[in-house]
Protein backbone atom coordinates (compact mmCIF):
# COMPACT_ATOMS: atom_id res chain seq x y z
CA UNK A 1 0.00 0.00 0.00
CA UNK A 2 3.03 2.30 0.01
CA UNK A 3 2.12 4.16 -3.20
CA UNK A 4 -1.65 4.14 -2.84
CA UNK A 5 -3.94 7.12 -3.38
CA UNK A 6 -6.21 7.79 -0.41
CA UNK A 7 -9.15 10.13 0.19
CA UNK A 8 -10.55 11.14 3.59
CA UNK A 9 -14.05 12.67 3.63
CA UNK A 10 -15.06 14.85 6.57
CA UNK A 11 -17.53 17.54 5.56
CA UNK A 12 -18.95 18.14 9.04
CA UNK A 13 -18.02 20.93 11.46
CA UNK A 14 -14.61 22.14 12.59
CA UNK A 15 -14.46 19.93 15.68
CA UNK A 16 -15.17 16.86 13.58
CA UNK A 17 -12.29 17.68 11.24
CA UNK A 18 -9.91 18.11 14.18
CA UNK A 19 -10.91 14.70 15.53
CA UNK A 20 -10.29 13.17 12.09
CA UNK A 21 -6.68 14.42 11.92
CA UNK A 22 -5.23 11.44 13.87
CA UNK A 23 -6.60 9.15 11.14
CA UNK A 24 -4.68 11.19 8.59
CA UNK A 25 -1.56 11.20 10.77
CA UNK A 26 -1.52 7.44 11.30
CA UNK A 27 -2.02 6.73 7.62
CA UNK A 28 0.90 8.96 6.68
CA UNK A 29 3.16 7.49 9.36
CA UNK A 30 2.46 3.90 8.33
CA UNK A 31 2.42 4.59 4.59
CA UNK A 32 4.66 7.64 4.02
CA UNK A 33 4.68 7.29 0.21
CA UNK A 34 0.89 7.45 -0.07
CA UNK A 35 -0.86 10.50 -1.51
CA UNK A 36 -3.64 11.50 0.87
CA UNK A 37 -6.31 14.02 -0.13
CA UNK A 38 -8.79 15.53 2.35
CA UNK A 39 -12.33 16.53 1.36
CA UNK A 40 -13.96 19.13 3.63
CA UNK A 41 -16.12 22.24 3.53
CA UNK A 42 -14.62 25.72 2.87
CA UNK A 43 -15.13 26.80 6.50
CA UNK A 44 -12.82 24.06 7.80
CA UNK A 45 -10.29 23.84 4.97
CA UNK A 46 -8.05 26.47 6.55
CA UNK A 47 -7.37 24.11 9.45
CA UNK A 48 -5.43 21.88 7.04
CA UNK A 49 -3.36 24.72 5.61
CA UNK A 50 0.34 23.86 5.83
CA UNK A 51 -0.36 20.27 6.89
CA UNK A 52 2.48 18.20 5.37
CA UNK A 53 0.41 15.00 5.53
CA UNK A 54 -2.16 16.31 3.03
CA UNK A 55 -1.49 16.07 -0.68
CA UNK A 56 -4.52 18.14 -1.72
CA UNK A 57 -7.29 19.87 0.22
CA UNK A 58 -10.50 19.44 -1.76
CA UNK A 59 -13.01 22.08 -0.70
CA UNK A 60 -16.69 21.22 -1.21
CA UNK A 61 -19.37 23.82 -0.55
CA UNK A 62 -22.33 21.62 0.35
CA UNK A 63 -24.77 24.51 0.63
CA UNK A 64 -24.04 26.29 -2.64
CA UNK A 65 -22.59 23.74 -5.06
CA UNK A 66 -25.89 22.52 -6.46
CA UNK A 67 -26.14 19.62 -8.90
CA UNK A 68 -23.52 20.98 -11.31
CA UNK A 69 -20.97 21.67 -8.60
CA UNK A 70 -21.55 18.28 -7.00
CA UNK A 71 -21.13 16.53 -10.34
CA UNK A 72 -17.88 18.42 -10.97
CA UNK A 73 -16.66 17.16 -7.61
CA UNK A 74 -17.58 13.57 -8.48
CA UNK A 75 -15.74 13.81 -11.81
CA UNK A 76 -12.66 15.13 -10.04
CA UNK A 77 -12.72 12.29 -7.52
CA UNK A 78 -13.15 9.70 -10.26
CA UNK A 79 -10.17 11.09 -12.16
CA UNK A 80 -8.07 10.66 -9.03
CA UNK A 81 -8.58 6.86 -9.08
CA UNK A 82 -8.43 6.44 -5.31
CA UNK A 83 -7.42 3.08 -3.92
CA UNK A 84 -8.88 3.79 -0.48
CA UNK A 85 -11.59 6.15 0.70
CA UNK A 86 -12.28 6.66 4.42
CA UNK A 87 -15.40 8.50 5.56
CA UNK A 88 -15.77 9.12 9.31
CA UNK A 89 -18.67 11.40 8.42
CA UNK A 90 -21.84 9.32 8.58
CA UNK A 91 -24.17 11.45 6.46
CA UNK A 92 -26.10 10.31 3.40
CA UNK A 93 -24.28 12.87 1.26
CA UNK A 94 -20.88 11.47 2.26
CA UNK A 95 -22.09 7.94 1.53
CA UNK A 96 -23.31 8.95 -1.92
CA UNK A 97 -20.07 10.82 -2.76
CA UNK A 98 -18.06 7.80 -1.62
CA UNK A 99 -20.11 5.45 -3.79
CA UNK A 100 -19.94 7.67 -6.88
CA UNK A 101 -16.20 8.31 -6.48
CA UNK A 102 -15.44 4.84 -7.87
CA UNK A 103 -12.72 4.38 -5.24
CA UNK A 104 -11.61 0.75 -5.10
CA UNK A 105 -12.16 0.38 -1.36
CA UNK A 106 -14.65 2.61 0.49
CA UNK A 107 -14.73 2.48 4.29
CA UNK A 108 -17.13 3.91 6.85
CA UNK A 109 -19.16 2.88 9.89
CA UNK A 110 -22.01 0.42 9.94
CA UNK A 111 -24.16 3.20 11.46
CA UNK A 112 -23.58 5.56 8.52
CA UNK A 113 -26.61 6.62 6.52
CA UNK A 114 -26.98 4.28 3.54
CA UNK A 115 -24.02 2.26 4.82
CA UNK A 116 -24.74 -0.39 2.17
CA UNK A 117 -23.10 1.95 -0.35
CA UNK A 118 -19.69 1.22 1.24
CA UNK A 119 -17.85 -1.99 0.51
CA UNK A 120 -16.18 -2.04 3.93
CA UNK A 121 -18.08 -1.28 7.14
CA UNK A 122 -16.58 -0.99 10.62
CA UNK A 123 -18.65 -1.37 13.79
CA UNK A 124 -19.43 2.01 15.34
CA UNK A 125 -18.50 1.69 19.01
CA UNK A 126 -20.29 4.04 21.39
CA UNK A 127 -18.11 3.58 24.46
CA UNK A 128 -14.84 5.08 23.15
CA UNK A 129 -13.54 8.54 22.20
CA UNK A 130 -14.32 9.85 18.71
CA UNK A 131 -10.62 9.80 17.84
CA UNK A 132 -10.47 6.08 18.66
CA UNK A 133 -13.63 5.47 16.64
CA UNK A 134 -12.15 7.22 13.62
CA UNK A 135 -8.91 5.29 13.93
CA UNK A 136 -10.85 2.02 13.94
CA UNK A 137 -11.64 2.65 10.25
CA UNK A 138 -7.99 1.87 9.51
CA UNK A 139 -8.26 -1.74 10.67
CA UNK A 140 -8.65 -2.96 7.08
CA UNK A 141 -5.18 -1.57 6.28
CA UNK A 142 -3.61 -3.48 9.14
CA UNK A 143 -3.35 -0.40 11.37
CA UNK A 144 -4.68 -1.22 14.82
CA UNK A 145 -4.32 1.85 17.01
CA UNK A 146 -6.47 1.96 20.14
CA UNK A 147 -4.90 4.97 21.84
CA UNK A 148 -6.23 8.53 21.70
CA UNK A 149 -3.75 10.17 19.35
CA UNK A 150 -3.37 13.95 19.71
CA UNK A 151 -4.40 15.87 16.57
CA UNK A 152 -1.55 17.89 15.07
CA UNK A 153 -2.05 21.47 13.93
CA UNK A 154 0.58 23.24 11.85
CA UNK A 155 0.63 26.88 12.93
CA UNK A 156 2.70 29.08 10.63
CA UNK A 157 5.18 31.80 11.58
CA UNK A 158 2.71 34.35 10.17
CA UNK A 159 -0.02 33.02 12.49
CA UNK A 160 2.32 33.35 15.47
CA UNK A 161 3.32 36.87 14.50
CA UNK A 162 -0.35 37.89 14.41
CA UNK A 163 -0.67 36.88 18.06
CA UNK A 164 2.67 38.53 18.86
CA UNK A 165 1.17 41.79 17.54
CA UNK A 166 -1.93 41.28 19.69
CA UNK A 167 0.20 40.82 22.79
CA UNK A 168 2.26 43.89 21.94
CA UNK A 169 -0.93 45.94 21.55
CA UNK A 170 -2.25 44.87 24.95
CA UNK A 171 1.16 44.88 26.68
CA UNK A 172 1.10 41.19 27.55
CA UNK A 173 4.53 40.11 28.75
CA UNK A 174 6.23 36.79 28.04
CA UNK A 175 5.13 34.25 30.62
CA UNK A 176 2.12 36.28 31.74
CA UNK A 177 -0.78 33.97 32.54
CA UNK A 178 -4.15 34.65 30.96
CA UNK A 179 -7.46 32.89 30.37
CA UNK A 180 -9.29 32.39 27.08
CA UNK A 181 -13.04 31.87 26.86
CA UNK A 182 -14.77 30.47 23.76
CA UNK A 183 -18.47 31.07 24.54
CA UNK A 184 -19.96 30.02 21.20
CA UNK A 185 -21.33 26.86 19.62
CA UNK A 186 -23.26 26.04 16.47
CA UNK A 187 -25.98 24.56 18.69
CA UNK A 188 -27.88 26.68 21.22
CA UNK A 189 -28.28 23.88 23.79
CA UNK A 190 -24.51 23.39 23.87
CA UNK A 191 -23.98 27.03 24.84
CA UNK A 192 -23.57 28.14 28.43
CA UNK A 193 -25.97 31.12 28.54
CA UNK A 194 -24.31 34.47 27.82
CA UNK A 195 -25.75 36.04 30.98
CA UNK A 196 -24.07 33.29 32.99
CA UNK A 197 -20.81 33.95 31.15
CA UNK A 198 -21.21 37.58 32.26
CA UNK A 199 -21.47 36.51 35.89
CA UNK A 200 -18.53 34.13 35.40
CA UNK A 201 -16.36 36.96 34.07
CA UNK A 202 -17.42 39.15 36.99
CA UNK A 203 -16.33 36.45 39.43
CA UNK A 204 -13.04 35.97 37.58
CA UNK A 205 -12.09 39.54 38.49
CA UNK A 206 -10.66 38.10 41.68
CA UNK A 207 -7.83 36.53 39.65
CA UNK A 208 -6.80 39.89 38.16
CA UNK A 209 -5.80 38.25 34.90
CA UNK A 210 -6.62 39.14 31.32
CA UNK A 211 -9.43 37.23 29.64
CA UNK A 212 -9.59 36.83 25.87
CA UNK A 213 -12.97 36.11 24.28
CA UNK A 214 -12.52 34.13 21.08
CA UNK A 215 -14.51 32.31 18.42
CA UNK A 216 -15.75 32.67 14.87
CA UNK A 217 -17.60 35.62 13.36
CA UNK A 218 -20.94 33.95 14.12
CA UNK A 219 -20.04 33.97 17.83
CA UNK A 220 -19.34 37.71 17.95
CA UNK A 221 -22.80 38.69 19.18
CA UNK A 222 -22.32 36.45 22.21
CA UNK A 223 -18.86 37.82 23.05
CA UNK A 224 -20.07 41.38 22.51
CA UNK A 225 -22.90 40.80 24.98
CA UNK A 226 -20.47 39.40 27.55
CA UNK A 227 -18.00 42.26 27.20
CA UNK A 228 -20.69 44.95 27.22
CA UNK A 229 -22.40 43.61 30.35
CA UNK A 230 -19.51 42.40 32.49
CA UNK A 231 -17.89 44.56 35.16
CA UNK A 232 -14.55 42.89 34.45
CA UNK A 233 -12.29 45.42 32.72
CA UNK A 234 -9.66 42.77 31.90
CA UNK A 235 -11.73 41.37 29.02
CA UNK A 236 -10.24 41.57 25.53
CA UNK A 237 -12.74 40.61 22.83
CA UNK A 238 -11.07 39.21 19.69
CA UNK A 239 -14.00 37.09 18.54
CA UNK A 240 -14.23 36.93 14.76
CA UNK A 241 -10.85 38.65 14.39
CA UNK A 242 -8.53 35.71 13.81
CA UNK A 243 -8.32 32.72 11.49
CA UNK A 244 -8.65 29.20 12.87
CA UNK A 245 -4.90 28.65 13.17
CA UNK A 246 -4.31 32.13 14.62
CA UNK A 247 -6.97 31.36 17.22
CA UNK A 248 -5.23 28.04 17.88
CA UNK A 249 -2.01 29.95 18.60
CA UNK A 250 -3.86 32.22 21.05
CA UNK A 251 -5.34 29.18 22.80
CA UNK A 252 -1.92 27.51 22.84
CA UNK A 253 -0.46 30.44 24.77
CA UNK A 254 -3.38 30.48 27.23
CA UNK A 255 -3.05 28.98 30.66
CA UNK A 256 -6.67 27.78 30.59
CA UNK A 257 -9.48 27.66 28.02
CA UNK A 258 -13.09 27.78 29.18
CA UNK A 259 -15.35 26.40 26.47
CA UNK A 260 -18.56 24.57 25.65
CA UNK A 261 -18.69 21.13 24.00
CA UNK A 262 -17.47 22.60 20.71
CA UNK A 263 -14.48 22.92 18.39
CA UNK A 264 -12.27 25.11 20.67
CA UNK A 265 -12.26 22.23 23.16
CA UNK A 266 -10.58 20.00 20.57
CA UNK A 267 -8.25 22.79 19.40
CA UNK A 268 -7.15 23.18 23.01
CA UNK A 269 -6.39 19.48 23.29
CA UNK A 270 -4.46 19.62 20.03
CA UNK A 271 -2.22 22.45 21.31
CA UNK A 272 -2.07 20.97 24.84
CA UNK A 273 -3.75 23.76 26.79
CA UNK A 274 -5.75 22.92 29.91
CA UNK A 275 -9.52 22.95 29.40
CA UNK A 276 -12.56 23.61 31.53
CA UNK A 277 -15.30 22.10 29.36
CA UNK A 278 -18.98 22.89 30.00
CA UNK A 279 -21.45 20.22 28.88
CA UNK A 280 -25.20 20.88 28.68
CA UNK A 281 -27.47 18.96 26.32
CA UNK A 282 -24.69 16.53 25.40
CA UNK A 283 -22.60 14.27 27.63
CA UNK A 284 -18.91 13.29 27.61
CA UNK A 285 -19.91 9.66 27.13
CA UNK A 286 -20.73 10.42 23.49
CA UNK A 287 -16.96 10.41 22.97
CA UNK A 288 -16.22 14.11 22.47
CA UNK A 289 -14.77 14.76 25.92
CA UNK A 290 -11.49 16.61 26.55
CA UNK A 291 -8.45 14.33 26.66
CA UNK A 292 -5.88 16.39 28.57
CA UNK A 293 -4.59 14.94 31.84
CA UNK A 294 -5.71 17.99 33.85
CA UNK A 295 -8.86 18.88 31.92
CA UNK A 296 -12.03 19.43 33.95
CA UNK A 297 -15.62 18.74 32.82
CA UNK A 298 -18.45 20.82 34.30
CA UNK A 299 -21.97 19.43 33.94
CA UNK A 300 -25.30 18.91 35.71
CA UNK A 301 -25.61 15.27 36.69
CA UNK A 302 -28.75 13.32 37.53
CA UNK A 303 -31.14 14.84 34.98
CA UNK A 304 -33.56 12.38 33.34
CA UNK A 305 -33.84 14.68 30.29
CA UNK A 306 -30.10 14.61 29.61
CA UNK A 307 -28.70 13.93 27.08
CA UNK A 308 -31.43 15.14 24.76
CA UNK A 309 -29.38 14.98 21.55
CA UNK A 310 -26.00 13.79 20.31
CA UNK A 311 -25.33 17.16 18.64
CA UNK A 312 -27.41 19.55 20.71
CA UNK A 313 -30.35 21.52 19.34
CA UNK A 314 -31.79 24.97 18.67
CA UNK A 315 -33.85 24.97 21.87
CA UNK A 316 -34.38 22.97 25.04
CA UNK A 317 -36.97 20.24 24.28
CA UNK A 318 -38.68 20.68 27.67
CA UNK A 319 -38.22 24.45 27.89
CA UNK A 320 -36.27 24.55 31.17
CA UNK A 321 -32.61 24.40 30.03
CA UNK A 322 -31.72 23.25 33.54
CA UNK A 323 -28.71 21.31 32.22
CA UNK A 324 -26.95 24.66 31.78
CA UNK A 325 -28.88 26.91 34.17
CA UNK A 326 -28.13 24.66 37.16
CA UNK A 327 -24.37 24.94 36.65
CA UNK A 328 -22.89 27.31 39.23
CA UNK A 329 -20.44 29.89 37.93
CA UNK A 330 -18.51 29.46 41.17
CA UNK A 331 -17.80 25.84 40.21
CA UNK A 332 -16.17 27.01 36.99
CA UNK A 333 -14.11 29.60 38.87
CA UNK A 334 -12.89 26.89 41.25
CA UNK A 335 -11.86 24.73 38.29
CA UNK A 336 -9.94 27.63 36.74
CA UNK A 337 -8.18 28.37 40.04
CA UNK A 338 -7.16 24.73 40.28
CA UNK A 339 -5.62 24.77 36.81
CA UNK A 340 -3.87 28.09 37.43
CA UNK A 341 -2.30 26.96 40.67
Amino acid sequence: MTTQKILIIQTAFLGDVILTLPLLQELKIKFPESEIDFLCIPETSELLKGNPFVNEIISYDKKNSGIIGSWELIKKLRNKNYDFLFSPHRSFRSSLISFLSNAKKTVSFDKSSFSFLYNEKIIYKKDIHEIQRNLSLLEITGIKEERIIRPELFISIQDKRKIDSLFYEYKIKNGEKFITIAPGSVWFTKRFPEEKFVKLCDLLQILNTKIFLTGGKKDKFISDFIQNNSKNRNIINVTGTFSILESAELIKRSEVLITNDSAPLHISNAVETNVVAIFGATVPEFGFYPTGRNDIVIQTNGLSCRPCSIHGGKKCPIGTFVCMKNIKEEEIVSAVKKLLS
